[in-house]
């Protein structure tokens, strides 16, 4: 088993007419999402969902991991959200339990 550690799992989904490379989300990276979900809990920013979501992006997906807020709003929130959705589900975790309900 130790021969695994660290090894990267991943699997393709659909996006916008194309293909995407998610990451399935190791014990650490999910309990980082989930100190990142308990701050945005408490912010008072508007756009603070929006925020989490990006970051949950840019730590699931292949080749997210430098792009900018910008480069984020210039797709569909809808897409995006279907794929954080899809990264959670593939990850183990669901929306009642990625929000700590």
């Amino acid at each position: 088993m130790k021969h695994l550690v660290g090894k990267p799992v991943t699997k393709k989904i659909e996006f916008m007419d194309s293909e995407l490379e998610i990451r399935k989300l190791s014990v650490k990276e999910v309990l980082a999402i989930q100190g990142l979900v308990k701050k945005q809990n408490k912010s008072k920013a508007e756009d603070s969902q929006l925020g989490l979501l990006r970051d949950i992006l840019r730590i699931a997906v292949v080749g997210a991991e430098d792009m900018s807020d910008d480069d984020f709003d210039t797709f569909p929130l809808g897409d995006l959200s279907n794929i954080t959705e899809e990264v959670m589900s593939y990850s183990g975790l669901n929306n009642s339990e990625e929000s700590g309900n």
